[in-house]
């Protein structure tokens, strides 16, 4: 096993300078596996990172080699469920944004393993490329399992707060979906709250919260069904 920090083709470690982070910046082994993904397909299905609001937007058309509705997944983990869903919806494009290595890396073996021409990996915070990225140039934003942040005086780091959701809201091109998933009930009622206060944001399924079929069951989410915690999917459509 080699550590990330003494593999040189690695993404580069993320930073977001003094703004607040909205995640856990995690480090990993990887494995020869994963090392032999990073080396060989980063540069063909990775994009790292810009912090920098000045920077150019990418041009999604461009990345993919096409033009698709693009589906951004924040949050992809180990890559399991996004691949799944890509390979299941192969007239749409996936951009996973990650912030650990090895789930970078993983998730590029299954893009290999599967043969998947519509995913594409962006190492780092999704936030600043998402302010880059024009108004509704998504067709859906997807965030499964966001850290729960569940101390008080950590709430400011949660993703889905009303700053960050009329951003997320504003990059949907309009009937696109938001979907979020958590299995933290507190979360769960605070997501619920501002999403129903986001004029733009309507909710797709008012009063369901269970799992839709085309978004898998994942190990993280198995874990928290054995250790009794529900979860709750949450939909809503962009309508103006």
């Amino acid at each position: 096993m080699t550590s990330v920090d003494q593999n040189p083709t690695a993404p580069a470690p993320s930073r977001v300078g003094s703004a607040v982070r909205t995640f856990h910046p995690r480090r990993g082994r990887l494995s020869g596996r994963h090392l032999d993904a990073l080396d060989r397909l980063w540069p063909r299905y990775g994009l790292t990172a810009s912090d920098d609001d000045a920077d150019p937007a990418p041009d999604l058309a461009g990345l993919f080699g096409r033009r698709a509705p693009v589906v951004l997944e924040i949050g992809s983990g180990m890559g399991d469920a996004t691949a799944a869903m890509a390979a299941a919806d192969p007239d749409r494009d996936y951009l996973a944004a990650e912030v650990h290595t090895p789930g970078i890396a993983n998730l590029l073996a299954l893009v290999e393993q599967h043969g998947l021409g519509n995913v594409r990996i962006l190492d780092g915070d999704a936030l600043p490329l998402l302010r880059r990225l024009p108004e509704g140039s998504l067709a859906a934003v997807h965030v499964f399992f966001p850290d729960p942040w569940p101390k008080s005086r950590h709430h400011k780091r949660r993703l889905i707060q009303p700053g960050h959701v009329a951003l997320l809201r504003a990059r949907l091109a309009v009937g696109g979906t938001l979907h979020c998933a958590t299995d933290w009930a507190e979360y769960a009622t605070a997501m619920r709250v501002t999403l129903d206060a986001d004029p733009g944001l309507v909710d797709a399924r008012p009063g369901d919260v269970s799992r839709p079929a085309h978004r898998p069951v994942t190990k993280f989410e198995r874990r928290a069904l054995l250790a009794g915690r529900p979860v709750a999917d949450l939909i809503y459509r962009r309508h103006r």
